[in-house]
């Protein structure tokens, strides 16, 4: 019997799927926007480092950061602009594209260019924006909002496929536990999978100390790859982790995204992880 119940698989791109019994995809990038040049430079870095550890990768870069903390903090480079650079890393390095949607008019204009429309965790809940981004035809990335419990996701899952999506990827990126804090329930990354989409565990994010640093947020990156190893361990089918060549410089979550430069061993030890439990599967 295997240790973990296969999935279906979603097509990202017609480039290859994430679910099954495959080793992890991986979901990464700056977590926002913050030039073309810096895009460009993650971009090649991580699109190298994954095809020399066989990993299929999508990559991830906010162009709008409408939640912060602060309404003075920075939120990126804006729409179009955005756009314009997400098409040009897409175009340069033949990768597929997923990004931020906050509101159902930007669907469609997104789904120009991602591949992936990912619905943030405060918005989880929010029908139109869920049903304008079924309606795109594209992947939609889901993550499990802090306030929700594993099995409110059922009620996700049905506004999306009513509306027309078969293409769904559940994303984890743990729960509210008290003030500034996030915990993170590997039974429930269980929980989500046996409802028979992919599960991506959003790993950087599951480090945040929402609003802990009074109008930022902190955290602690240093937790990243032992919770990437766990959820690996319990048999997530993709890995998101907000990846910046100066995290301590970054416009956003910069406490919680991984250095370029660490995130080759990270994921070293993670397919090592990987590759135990799908070889059991």
């Amino acid at each position: 019997m295997p240790l973990i119940p296969s999935t279906k698989q979603v097509a990202i791109a017609h480039k290859f799927a994430i679910g099954g019994h495959g080793r992890f995809s991986l979901i990464a990038g700056p977590c926002a926007i913050e030039s073309e040049a810096m895009a460009l430079e993650v971009a090649a870095a991580l699109k190298q480092i994954c095809k020399e550890l066989h990993i299929n990768l999508v990559y991830k870069s906010s162009y709008d950061k409408a939640n912060r903390s602060s309404i003075h903090a920075e939120r990126g480079v804006g729409m179009e602009k955005g756009l314009e650079i997400l098409q040009k890393v897409k175009r340069t390095y033949h990768l597929p594209i997923v990004t931020d949607v906050h509101e159902s008019w930007q669907c469609a204009p997104a789904a120009e260019v991602a591949d992936v429309l990912q619905i943030p965790a405060f918005l989880a809940r929010q029908t139109d924006l869920l049903i304008a981004a079924a309606k795109t035809g594209k992947v939609v990335n889901v993550k499990k909002g802090q306030f929700m419990a594993p099995w409110d996701m059922k009620n996700v899952i049905t506004k999306l496929e009513e509306s027309g999506c078969r293409s769904i990827l559940l994303c984890e990126r743990g729960s509210s536990f008290g003030y500034n804090n996030l915990v993170v329930d590997m039974t429930g990354l269980i929980e989500m999978r046996s409802y028979g989409y992919p599960v991506v565990f959003d790993a950087t994010h599951a480090v945040q100390k929402p609003g802990g640093q009074g109008t930022s947020t902190g955290g602690n990156r240093a937790l990243v790859p032992p919770l990437m190893r766990a959820a690996l361990a319990v048999g997530v089918d993709a890995v998101f982790a907000e990846v910046h060549p100066n995290p301590d410089k970054a416009f956003s979550d910069g406490p919680n995204q991984l250095n370029l430069k660490d995130i080759k061993s990270v994921l070293q030890t993670a397919i090592q992880v990987d590759d135990i439990v799908k070889g059991a599967m």
